[in-house]
């Protein structure tokens, strides 16, 4: 005897609650999208699931696209459909999946900002190295450029993570997942000089106020102020030199999965880690590439 679509959907979302134990939101989200996509169907006569094919779904599609729903929605419902008819194809209720040779549309994602090769020479020429502050700004930023880190990795670096002798610097990235990245000379340069000047005995590289890390508000605020001083036209962030890092390696031939390893991203497309590569490679690849090395 055929299942109801309400038997249906209150099986499926039991299973993501109980078995893969989505939080109750989310749940609800997958309730929302799948109630819409089951009463198109309904109002097409379509009365069971196996009922459904390939046609039906994409007719479903297009109704969002004629009702103008976002790029993102139409994305997110059509993940919850394809999660449903995948969920009963396992428990043996359909012999083919009505969504297998459905890809997700493609989001139209705005391309990060980044700055010239000659705006991050004036940004990197503001500090003042006449004095103390203008000594560690210049630090930071040539060490933020010189890595492509995230700002919080670079706040929260320790003293003990940088070896400025060999050229590398311990970062530890997103899911405590830790990776060696190569320094350039001259943001070697800049460092040595900072900590020549440095009185505090503070483990932080960079610390702010009572010897804790610096906070990112406050990172902001100098980046900003010499931003401006720079003529910059747009508005600078710190993120803005990790994506002109990426980029300006890209352009002079970097291989790109060096470039992820430096940057500790994860691939969304394998699950396998990056193919790791030697110390001596990556100082040598960076050297030839980064246009401060």
């Amino acid at each position: 005897m055929a299942l109801s679509w309400q038997t249906y959907l209150e099986q499926f979302l039991d299973y993501l609650m109980l078995e893969r134990g989505l939080a109750m939101n989310t749940v609800y989200a997958y309730e929302r999208d799948l109630r819409d996509h089951i009463s198109f169907l309904k109002s097409k006569g379509i009365q069971g699931l196996t009922g459904v094919d390939e046609s039906q779904v994409i007719a479903y599609l297009a109704r969002l696209r004629r009702s103008g729903a976002a790029p993102s929605t139409t994305m997110r419902k059509l993940s919850a459909i394809k999660s449903f008819y995948r969920y009963w194809m396992r428990e043996g209720k359909l012999t083919a999946d009505p969504t297998a040779n459905l890809d997700s549309p493609r989001l139209g994602r705005k391309l990060p900002a980044t700055l010239t090769v000659e705006e991050i020479d004036r940004l990197l020429a503001q500090p003042d190295p006449k004095t103390k502050r203008g000594l560690r700004d210049r630090a930071m930023l040539e060490l933020l450029y010189a890595t492509g880190m995230r700002i919080s990795e670079m706040l929260n670096l320790e003293i003990g993570a940088v070896n400025l002798k060999m050229g590398f610097v311990r970062c530890l990235g997103k899911g405590s997942k830790e990776r060696i990245i190569p320094v350039g000379k001259q943001a070697i340069e800049a460092t040595l000089a900072y900590l020549d000047t440095r009185a505090d005995d503070s483990s932080y590289l960079f610390p702010g106020r009572g010897g804790k890390a610096m906070s990112r508000v406050g990172f902001w605020k100098i980046l900003k102020r010499y931003g401006a001083q720079a003529g910059l036209k747009q508005p600078i962030s710190p993120h803005m030199l990790r994506h002109s890092f990426a980029t300006h390696l890209l352009e002079r031939g970097a291989d790109l999965r060096f470039i992820q390893e430096m940057l500790g991203h994860a691939s969304i497309s394998t699950t396998q880690v990056y193919t790791q590569v030697s110390t001596e490679h990556l100082k040598e690849t960076y050297k030839k590439a980064h246009p401060r090395a």
